[in-house]
């Protein structure tokens, strides 16, 4: 097995034991040993049965701007003349399990997103692998979420699109503490989320929800239409 192969190959299996237990279909939100939703596909608390798990969540199956959706040009607004405003800056932050997913959250400002002259602070990011959204039906191996709140209270998500090949320099800053996650908050120190190299000029946009439960609709989704890569250097 040639260096790289073994690199990506590690990767894979120490990411999906260590850094996305959705993949490994570990419940999300236990209460003690009876988790209260699932991930996995075809079962009686999978996505399919969010909206009668729970008369809060209702609105996971009867809602009409639910998310993920598969992104086309002929369904979702594909944008090249305007420009997403990402004002993000260095902060600290920590990172943690949420049963569901890895989260990073920032503890002070790390700055804002701007859609219509609405101003969304950045609060947090977590990973879905594999990807949640599909653009003309195609999967790829990671999503990242950045999540945005305005004063107001409304969510803005922007949404990144990875496939497995060069190192990522966001993800592997973050090695040490996906090594050491757990439920408890755990001190990362200053985190930057502006090497996260986004594309401000290319992006899907559209009206959608939470992709949990309770899928609260409402949320402004800006997903890129370049897809990125990631690894780690070993």
């Amino acid at each position: 097995m040639d260096p790289n192969t073994k690199t990506i190959f590690f990767f894979v299996v120490f990411f999906m034991d260590l850094f996305f237990p959705n993949i490994l279909l570990v419940y999300a939100r236990e209460i003690g040993n009876k988790p209260l939703f699932t991930y996995k596909q075809k079962t009686e608390k999978g996505p399919a049965e969010w909206g009668k798990l729970n008369p809060q969540w209702k609105v996971c199956s009867t809602g009409k701007f639910q998310s993920p959706i598969d992104l086309t040009d002929e369904r979702v607004s594909l944008i090249h003349d305007q420009a997403l405003s990402i004002h993000y800056k260095p902060a600290l932050a920590v990172i943690q399990s949420r049963g569901h997913d890895v989260m990073v959250s920032w503890k002070e400002d790390a700055g804002k997103i701007t859609i219509h002259q609405t101003d969304y602070k950045l609060v947090q990011c977590h990973w879905h692998s594999p990807s949640e959204h599909t653009i003309n039906g195609t999967s790829y191996d990671l999503e990242l979420h950045m999540v945005h709140t305005s004063a107001s209270g409304k969510t803005a998500v922007v949404g990144v699109l990875y496939k497995l090949g060069e190192p990522d320099e966001f993800l592997t800053k973050l090695l040490n503490g996906i090594k050491g996650v757990g439920k408890k908050e755990m001190n990362l120190g200053i985190v930057d989320p502006r090497d996260i190299r986004f594309e401000t000029n290319n992006f899907y946009r559209y009206i959608g929800s939470l992709t949990i439960p309770p899928c609260t609709e409402g949320v402004i989704w800006t997903v890129e239409k370049r897809v990125l890569y990631f690894s780690f250097q070993l």
